[in-house]
């Protein structure tokens, strides 16, 4: 018997928060709720999903040349989110049950994807490629700079309001490109 409560994802899984299966996890609940779910907890300009801002991170991993190990991750990075939402990071730090929750789920989104074992140096470039992301987001959805010096990008960020569809559409192309 498996423990604790589950949601019921887009496809119809029962995914239990606390004892998830790698078996659970699938790229069309994942894609499906990334592109329906604001950044920013809805404080930008427009919807802006985080399957959008995902696949951002996605191009500038590859745009800086990392491995396609690392660029699939960037992808992944938020997978977590699509079975127990968002939540900004300002909150999140004050959350330990949530932030252990949300590392075991997203351990299974990677190793689902045959993504395994991340070393220190993948899990930096990783979270550099997040938080140049979420710098240029914030410029061009808030108006604001999340610091002081302007962070070095390669690619070109799309931020516009897209057809949430054609985002998911989209985010299912590029894992199926990456792992075939």
């Amino acid at each position: 018997m498996r423990k604790g409560e589950y949601i019921t994802t887009f496809i119809g899984t029962k995914f239990y928060i606390i004892d998830p299966h790698i078996d659970d996890i699938n790229e069309l609940d994942i894609a499906h709720a990334l592109s329906l779910t604001c950044r920013a907890n809805g404080h930008f300009k427009h919807f802006y999903s985080i399957a959008q801002h995902s696949m951002n991170c996605f191009e500038e991993a590859k745009a800086r040349g990392y491995s396609e190990r690392v660029q699939l991750a960037c992808l992944l990075h938020d997978g977590s989110e699509a079975y127990i939402s968002d939540i900004t990071r300002p909150a999140k730090v004050h959350l330990p049950e949530y932030l252990e929750i949300e590392k075991i789920i997203q351990s299974k989104v990677y190793e689902k994807f045959g993504i395994l074992e991340l070393t220190n140096e993948e899990l930096k470039q990783i979270a550099d490629v997040d938080d140049v992301v979420l710098y240029y987001e914030f410029e061009a959805l808030h108006n604001m700079q999340m610091w002081c010096d302007k962070p070095a990008k390669f690619a070109d960020f799309n931020f516009e309001f897209r057809n949430m569809q054609e985002v998911e559409n989209e985010f299912l192309e590029k894992i199926k490109e990456s792992i075939s």
